[in-house]
């Protein structure tokens, strides 16, 4: 027989684990989502170009139609939910680890970009939204000349 060495903190984390994941538990990356009223949250990658803001949000297993996009007072919200598959007679789950339940991200847009034309795109379990900035909101680069 092998001995192995007791770890209480890896015990305790054990343990703690189910709650740390809603609880944004520090020692697990410190998740700090805007996820008022929701069960869990997707992961999202944000980017900027000079013409647009772009978000990438991984919502795999969720029908688009379950996908709801509102914006209000600049606030763009990203919501739905991910219905439990049932369990068929028979069939016994031994592990569950996805996630289930409504989910909620919300993001507060900056002052330059067009409300009115957002674009969303939906494939494969990542949904895209482009948010385009306003014609003010380019950088511009002006050539001052030296005398």
């Amino acid at each position: 027989m092998k001995l192995a060495k007791w770890d209480p903190f890896r015990e305790m984390e054990e343990m703690l684990d189910p709650y740390s994941r809603s609880l944004d538990w520090p020692f697990r990356g410190g998740r700090n989502l805007n996820t008022k009223g929701a069960d869990w949250a997707p992961r999202v990658d944000i980017s900027e170009t000079d013409a647009e803001f772009c978000i990438k949000a991984d919502v795999p297993g969720i029908k688009r139609e379950d996908v709801k996009i509102n914006i209000e007072d600049h606030i763009l919200t990203i919501s739905g939910e991910n219905k439990r598959e049932k369990e068929e007679k028979g069939e016994k789950f031994h592990r569950v680890e996805r996630y289930y339940g409504s989910f909620q991200r919300s993001f507060t847009l900056p002052e330059n970009v067009d409300e009115e034309k957002i674009d969303a795109g939906f494939k494969d379990g990542l949904l895209t939204l482009t948010i385009p900035k306003t014609e003010a909101a380019k950088p511009k680069s002006i050539e001052v000349k030296v005398k």
